[in-house]
């Protein structure tokens, strides 16, 4: 029982330091968001866009209004967002969007987590192009998906995924498109689940299980940074 208990309480530990990270996360995107478009959601489409995906990353509303409320204040610490790139464990590509109040801690920490696991953070440019950049909306499945894939064509559409199991639609779309698409959607009042900017590696490259496990831990500490919003890679 005792060691049951140990893996209950273990499992529920990470699941609540996911949701912190998760809220830590869309707080400081609402405070970009608010920063560059004020505080409210009918007229700052960037701000729908978060609490859009706030509401998907299950936040409770009265969290996301504090958020709301918090990055409205006049004090509030100045946040923007920096994209550090380079080379992890093995030569994958790494890129790592972070947002900071503090570019030197940011890059300091960041650069330390590439050193520990052997890699070498660049410069900017040093490995974005060997990615391809989308804009991503993750919508509920409507009837008329073929009229919308017909519409979407001309404000920057890639390809449209139909998942039947989860009821959704998965859009790709130019990463400049993403506030026509946005604006596209809400015109047709389809519920839009989430969206992001995704960045897909135009080729992958393969790791053995040791390299594999090591390349994931360094991953795992990236990704534990309060500081970073997102990894992307090409392995």
């Amino acid at each position: 029982m005792g060691r049951a208990f140990e893996f209950r309480k273990a499992r529920k530990m990470k699941r609540w330091s996911s949701m912190a990270k998760t809220f830590t996360r869309i707080g400081k995107d609402i405070a970009i968001a608010i920063k560059e478009g004020g505080a409210s959601p009918e007229t700052n489409s960037k701000l729908r866009a978060v609490i859009q995906n706030a509401k998907s990353a299950n936040i409770p509303k009265d969290n996301i209004q504090r958020a709301i409320k918090n990055a409205s204040e006049k004090n509030t610490e100045n946040y923007k967002e920096i994209v550090l790139e380079g080379y992890g464990p093995n030569g994958v590509a790494v890129i790592v969007d972070c947002t900071t109040n503090n570019n030197n801690r940011t890059v300091a920490k960041i650069r330390s987590y590439f050193n520990k696991y052997g890699g070498n953070l660049g410069t900017n440019g040093s490995v974005d192009y060997l990615f391809d950049k989308f804009c991503v909306f993750k919508i509920k499945n409507i009837n008329e998906i073929d009229d919308l894939e017909l519409d979407l064509i001309d404000y920057g559409l890639e390809e449209i995924v139909v998942d039947n199991d989860l009821n959704e639609v998965i859009i790709y779309a130019n990463f400049d498109s993403f506030g026509d698409i946005q604006n596209q959607l809400e015109k047709k009042d389809v519920e839009i689940i989430s969206s992001e900017i995704e960045k897909i590696p135009k080729t992958v490259l393969e790791l053995n299980e040791q390299q594999r496990e090591e390349f994931e831990c360094f991953i795992q500490k990236c990704e534990e940074d309060d500081d970073v919003q997102k990894v992307h890679h090409n392995a």
